[in-house]
C-alpha cells in the first residue's frame, strides 16, 4: 500500500483471498488509484485480467469465494448513495438522457465483460459469470437504477443460463434474475422462466434456488403452493417457509389453507412438519394477532374439523401450560361455555385444549379440572342443549339460513359428544346420570341421525362389560323400533245407553220413594216413613255409584302399548346403533341369545329392504357379526358373495370388505367347512373353534373351486371401471397375501401392473396402500421374496408385449425392473438369513435372466437384463456358481457365433463377470481393469477386440473357478503425513498462478 492509501490491482485481488483481510479496505485502496488514474483503460483491462483467474475455476474454493466477494463490493463501490424522495421527484422531471448517466464507467464495463462471457465454452466461466452478476445486482441500493438497455441485455442472458444444462450454472442465474421480476406484468419473461423451471427443471437444488427469490403474485401462488407437493424433502420444507415469510393468510383461500395443513402436518418428512408447526402456523396466528379463533374461523372448521385438530395441537405443543390456561375460552362460573355463546370454533377449541390435556397424564388431570366440570353437571348441559337442535320441516329446507343454521347445532352437538371421553366417570353418580341422558338421546326420534354412532360409542365406553352392553344396547333398539305409545279404547255406545237407562230408573224410583215418604207422613205413619227413608238413601247411593261408572266409562281408557315401526329411517337408526356395538366389542365375545335375536329380527330382514342405505348398514352389521362366530360364517359366505356381485356398487364394497375380514380372520379353510357345511347332515356341524394359524397358500384339496371363484372374483374387481370397487379389491388382496392366506404370482403381478397403469395415476388411495404393501410384503420373509422373484418375468412380459393401444404401453419397463431388483434384495429382510451359505433369491433372479437372454441374444430386453444384473446381490452357494458358470459358457459360445450391439455385448459380458464371482471382489476388480487396460479397442474392427476381450476375461474367471491362484494387487496404506499433504494439495491458490503468468511475461 502507497502512501495515499493506493492498493495496486495485483496486491488486492492476492490480498483478497484471504477471509481475514478487510475487503472495505482494499475497496478504498483500489478506489484510490482507480480516481487517481486519468485513462481508466488499462486500469479495466489489468482487472479483467486478474479476474479470469478466478473465473476458471468451478469448485467452490475458499479463496475463489473470496475474489468474487471482492469484485462484487469494489464494483458497486462507484454506485451513487441512495436518493431522497426530492432527488428522485426532480430526477423525473430530467430526460432519459441523463438519468442514464447515473451508471459508472467501470461498473457498466465489467457488466459488458461479464455479459460477452456467458457463452463461452467452459461451464465453469458461464458458472462465474452468473454467480458474479448475482453478486453485482444483489449488492446494489435497493433504488439503485441501471440502464434500460443494460437491463435487457442483462435479462437475455440470464433467460438463456436460466437452461443451462449445468444445474450450478442455472441456480446462479435464477438467483440473478431476482430483481429483474416484474410482479405486476402477468407476461413478465423472468416470472414466466421461473414458473417454466419449478415445473420441469429436474435438479431440486435449481427448484429451490427459484423458490427463494420468486416474487409472490397471483399467478406465482398456485406454482409455489404446488411445490409442497414436491418429491424432495428439501423443496417442500422450503416452499412452506417461503409461504410463511411472503404470503398473507387472507391471500390463501380456505381450500388452500387446508390443504397446506393437511399435506403439512402429515407429511412423512419430519423437517417439512417442524417447518409447518414452528414458522407457517405461528406466521398466521401473528398476521391475525395471535387470535387462534379467528384462525379457526379462516380454516372452515365445520368442513374439516380433523385438520383443525391437528393444527391446534401444534400450537399447543408449542405453548406453555400458563399460557394454555390464560388463553383458553371463557368459561362461566360452571366451567362451562354459556348455550348463547357457543360456536363452532370455541367448542372446537374446547374440545382441543381438554384432549391435549387429558394427554399429558397426571399433569394434564389438573389442568382438566379447570377447564371442564363434574360428569353431572356435564350430562345436564349436554342434554340441554341436545335438546334445542331443531329439525327442519319441508318448508325450511329451501331456506340456506336454517339449513346453516342446523348443520352448525348439529357441529356443535358432535363437539360436545367427543367431550365425553375427556370427563371422570370414576364417580358412580355422575356416571349413571350420564349413561341415562345418553340413552334417552339415542331413543328420542328428533335426534339428528348423524348423532347416532357418536353418541353410541360414547355410552359404550361408560359400560366395560360386553354382555353389559349388548343388554343395554338390545333395550335401546327395542325402545327406538318399538316404542311404548298410549293407546286408547273407543266407547260401547249399547253399554252406555243401558247405563243412562238404569240411571233414570234408579232416579225414578228415588221420586217415587220420596213422594210416599210424604204421604206417609202426612198420614202420620211414623214407622213406614223410617223404612222409606232408609230406601231412600240406598237409591241415592246407587244412583251415585250409577253416575260415576258412567262417567268412567265416557273418559276413554289409556294403555302402554309397543308398536313397531318399520320405516327406513328407523331401520337405519336401529342398524347403525347395532353395527357400533359389535364393532366396539371384544372380538373373542361369543354371539349369544341377544345378538342371535337381533339378528333374526333385524339385520337378515333388512339385507332384503328395498332402501339401499339401510341394505348397506346391514350388510355391515352381518359381516362384523360373522367375525364372531365361524358357524354364522359359514352359513352366510355365500349371501355375501351374491350381493359382492349383484347389489349397488357402495352395498359390493362392504360386502367386500366383509368377505375379505371373514378370510384374513378364518381363512380360506372357513370354504371347504362351507362346501361340508351344505353337504352334510344337519347333526354333522363343524366345530365352531377359530383356526388362527396361517394358511401359506391356497391348497387344491380346500374347496378349491369356491377358493378360486372368490379369486376370480377379486381379479374381476381389479379391471373395475369404478375406481372405489378397484381399489377395495387390491386392498383386500394386498391383505391377504401380507398375512399368507394366499400366495400367488399371478396376483402378484396383477398389483404391480395396477400400480405402474396409468388409469391409477389419480387413485391416491390405490397408490399409496399398494406402494407400503410392497415394501411390508417383500421385507417380512424369504417365502414372500420367493414369490416376487417368480411374478418378474410374467410381469415384464406383459408390459414389453403390451399393444400400443394398451396404458401399459406407457409404463417405464426400467423403473419396473428396478421395483422388483429392489424388493427381492436379500439386504432388504428384516430377519436376514445367518447363512451366508444358502442361495439368495438374486440368484435365482440371475438364473432366470441368463435363462432369458439364451433364448434370443438379439430380443430387446437383453439389453434390460445386462444393466439388472450388475444391480443384483449374489451369494457363495456353490450350486447357483455351478449353475451360472454353464450359462456364462453358453453366453459366450452363443456370443462367438452371433453378431450384434456392441454396446449391448459389452455391457452383457461385463455384468456377467462382475456377478458370477461376487465373493472375488477385489482379485476380479484387479484382473478386469489390466485386461481393459492391456486391450484398448480398436473401433475399425470392434467386433473383433471385443471378442479377444471377452476371451480373455473369461479365462480369468475360470481360474477363479478352478481355485488357481490369481496375482493380487499391491495396496499401499498412505502415511498420516502424506495425507495431509494430499490435502494441502487440494487447496487453491490463485496467487502462484498469478506469478507463474507475470514471471513467463
Amino acid at each position: 500500500m502507497t502512501a495515499d492509501n493506493e492498493v495496486g490491482i495485483k496486491e488486492a485481488f492476492q490480498r483478497a483471498q484471504r477471509g481475514h483481510n478487510n475487503k472495505a479496505k482494499l475497496v478504498i485502496g483500489l478506489r484510490s488509484r482507480y480516481n487517481n488514474l486519468e485513462d481508466k483503460t488499462l486500469f479495466h483491462e489489468e482487472f479483467v485480467h486478474y479476474l479470469k483467474y478466478a473465473m476458471i475455476v468451478y469448485k467452490r474454493e475458499p479463496t475463489v469465494e473470496n475474489v468474487i466477494e471482492f469484485v462484487a463490493r469494489f464494483a458497486t463501490s462507484f454506485q451513487s448513495p441512495p436518493k431522497t424522495e426530492e432527488e428522485e421527484e426532480e430526477e423525473e422531471e430530467e430526460d432519459d438522457d441523463d438519468a442514464a448517466q447515473d451508471d459508472h464507467p467501470f461498473l457498466s464495463f465489467i457488466f459488458n465483460f461479464l455479459l460477452e462471457s456467458h457463452k463461452a465454452n467452459s461451464h465453469a466461466v458461464r458458472f462465474r459469470t452468473c454467480q458474479l452478476i448475482n453478486k453485482l445486482l444483489g449488492s446494489m441500493a435497493e433504488n439503485a437504477q441501471i440502464d434500460d438497455d443494460l437491463f435487457d441485455r442483462i435479462h437475455q442472458a440470464m433467460l438463456v443460463r436460466v437452461t443451462d444444462k449445468f444445474p450450478n450454472v442455472r441456480i446462479q442465474a435464477a438467483l440473478a434474475m431476482t430483481r429483474l421480476q416484474q410482479p405486476k406484468d402477468p407476461d413478465c419473461p423472468t416470472i414466466n422462466a421461473y414458473l417454466l423451471i419449478l415445473e420441469n427443471d429436474s435438479n431440486a437444488e435449481v427448484r429451490r434456488a427459484v423458490l427463494s427469490c420468486i416474487a409472490m403474485c397471483p399467478w406465482t401462488l398456485p406454482k409455489v403452493l404446488k411445490r409442497t407437493r414436491d418429491i424432495k424433502e428439501n423443496v417442500r420444507k422450503l416452499a412452506y417457509q417461503v409461504l410463511a415469510d411472503k404470503v398473507h393468510i387472507k391471500a390463501l383461500t380456505i381450500e388452500q389453507r387446508v390443504n397446506l395443513l393437511q399435506q403439512g402436518l402429515r407429511d412423512t418428512s419430519v423437517a417439512v412438519r417442524e417447518v409447518v408447526c414452528s414458522r407457517l402456523l405461528p406466521s398466521w396466528l401473528h398476521r391475525l394477532d395471535n387470535n387462534v379463533i379467528e384462525l379457526l374461523h379462516r380454516l372452515d372448521v365445520e368442513n374439516c374439523d380433523k385438520i383443525a385438530l391437528d393444527a391446534l395441537k401444534a400450537i399447543f405443543k408449542g405453548a406453555s401450560s400458563e399460557e394454555l390456561l390464560e388463553n383458553r375460552v371463557q368459561l362461566d362460573n360452571r366451567k362451562l361455555i354459556p348455550v348463547d355463546s357457543l360456536t363452532s370454533e370455541n367448542v372446537l377449541y374446547w374440545r382441543a385444549l381438554c384432549e391435549f390435556f387429558k394427554a399429558i397424564g397426571d399433569e394434564g388431570d389438573e389442568m382438566l379440572e379447570q377447564v371442564l366440570p363434574d360428569a353431572a353437571t356435564y350430562a345436564a348441559y349436554l342434554y340441554g342443549y341436545l335438546k334445542t337442535v331443531p329439525e327442519l320441516s319441508e318448508e325450511q329446507r329451501s331456506d340456506i339460513n336454517q339449513v346453516e343454521l342446523v348443520i352448525t347445532k348439529r357441529f356443535i352437538s358432535q363437539q360436545l359428544i367427543h367431550l365425553i371421553g375427556c370427563l371422570d366417570t370414576n364417580e358412580e353418580g355422575g356416571r349413571k346420570r350420564l349413561l341415562a341422558v345418553l340413552q334417552e338421546m339415542l331413543t328420542l326420534p328428533q335426534t339428528p341421525f348423524s348423532l347416532i354412532s357418536l353418541l353410541t360409542e360414547k355410552l359404550l365406553t361408560l359400560v366395560p362389560d360386553d354382555h353389559r352392553r349388548i343388554q343395554t344396547v338390545a333395550e335401546i333398539i327395542s325402545d327406538v323400533r318399538a316404542p311404548i305409545m298410549e293407546a286408547s279404547q273407543p266407547v260401547d255406545k249399547n253399554e252406555s245407553r243401558r247405563q243412562q237407562i238404569q240411571l233414570a230408573e234408579v232416579k225414578v224410583r228415588i221420586l217415587e220413594a220420596k213422594q210416599t215418604l210424604e204421604d206417609c207422613v202426612t198420614a202420620q205413619e211414623f214407622s213406614r216413613a223410617a223404612e222409606l227413608k232408609d230406601t231412600i238413601a240406598e237409591l241415592e247411593n246407587h244412583r251415585n255409584q250409577i253416575i260415576q261408572e258412567i262417567a268412567e266409562w265416557n273418559q276413554p281408557a289409556e294403555k302402554e302399548v309397543r308398536t313397531e315401526k318399520s320405516d327406513p329411517e328407523t331401520l337405519q337408526r336401529c342398524l347403525t346403533i347395532c353395527a357400533q356395538l359389535l364393532k366396539e366389542m371384544n372380538i373373542k365375545t361369543r354371539i349369544n341369545p341377544t345378538i342371535s335375536a337381533l339378528m333374526s329380527s333385524l339385520i337378515l330382514p333388512s339385507i332384503a329392504n328395498a332402501h339401499p342405505e339401510v341394505r348397506n348398514v346391514a350388510v355391515l352389521c352381518l359381516g362384523t357379526c360373522a367375525l364372531h362366530s365361524k358357524e354364522l360364517a359359514k352359513t352366510h359366505m355365500v349371501l355375501l358373495l351374491q350381493i359382492a356381485q349383484l347389489d349397488e356398487v357402495k352395498i359390493r364394497i362392504s360386502a367386500l370388505l366383509a368377505i375379505i375380514d371373514l378370510l384374513l380372520l378364518f381363512s380360506f379353510q372357513l370354504l371347504s367347512e362351507t362346501a361340508a357345511t351344505q353337504t352334510a347332515p344337519p347333526s354333522q356341524s363343524p366345530d365352531r373353534q377359530e383356526d388362527d394359524a396361517p394358511l401359506a397358500e391356497v391348497k387344491r384339496d380346500v374347496s378349491e373351486d369356491t377358493a378360486q371363484s372368490i379369486l376370480v372374483m377379486l381379479s374381476e374387481f381389479l379391471d373395475s371401471e369404478v375406481s372405489e370397487l378397484r381399489t377395495a379389491a387390491a386392498e383386500g388382496l394386498a391383505k391377504l397375501m401380507y398375512n399368507g392366506r394366499i400366495s400367488s404370482t399371478k396376483m402378484f403381478s396383477r398389483l404391480v401392473l395396477l400400480w405402474y397403469n396409468p388409469v391409477t395415476e389419480d387413485d391416491t388411495r390405490l397408490r399409496h396402500c399398494l406402494g407400503v404393501f410392497f415394501q411390508l410384503y417383500a421385507r417380512e420373509s424369504r417365502v414372500h421374496q420367493e414369490v416376487i422373484e417368480e411374478s418378474f418375468l410374467p410381469t415384464v412380459r406383459t408390459v414389453m408385449n403390451a399393444p400400443v393401444t394398451s396404458p401399459l404401453a406407457e409404463v417405464d419397463i426400467n423403473n419396473v425392473v428396478e421395483l422388483f431388483v429392489e424388493l427381492t434384495r436379500p439386504s432388504a429382510l428384516i430377519k436376514p438369513s445367518t447363512n451366508t451359505e444358502s442361495a439368495y433369491v438374486h440368484d435365482y433372479l440371475a438364473v432366470r435372466m441368463c435363462g432369458e437372454m439364451l433364448k434370443d441374444l438379439t430380443a430387446p430386453e437383453v439389453r434390460l437384463y445386462t444393466k439388472t444384473l450388475s444391480n443384483l446381490e449374489l451369494s457363495a452357494d456353490d450350486t447357483i456358481r455351478k449353475d451360472l458358470h454353464t450359462l456364462l459358457q453358453q453366453l459366450v459360445q452363443v456370443y462367438t457365433n452371433i453378431q450384434f450391439h456392441m454396446s449391448a455385448c459389452m455391457g452383457l459380458v461385463i455384468t456377467l463377470f462382475i456377478v458370477f464371482t461376487q465373493e472375488h471382489n477385489e482379485k476380479l476388480a484387479s484382473g478386469f481393469a489390466s485386461v481393459l487396460l492391456n486391450n484398448k479397442i480398436n473401433f475399425t474392427d470392434p467386433q473383433r477386440e471385443i471378442q479377444v476381450i471377452c476371451s480373455k476375461l473369461y479365462s480369468f474367471i475360470q481360474c477363479l473357478v478352478d481355485g488357481e491362484n490369481v496375482p493380487e494387487p499391491v495396496v499401499v496404506r498412505p502415511s498420516r503425513r502424506a495425507k495431509t499433504a494430499a490435502l494441502e494439495k487440494t487447496k487453491l491458490d490463485l496467487s502462484t498462478l498469478i506469478n507463474q503468468e507475470a514471471n513467463v511475461s
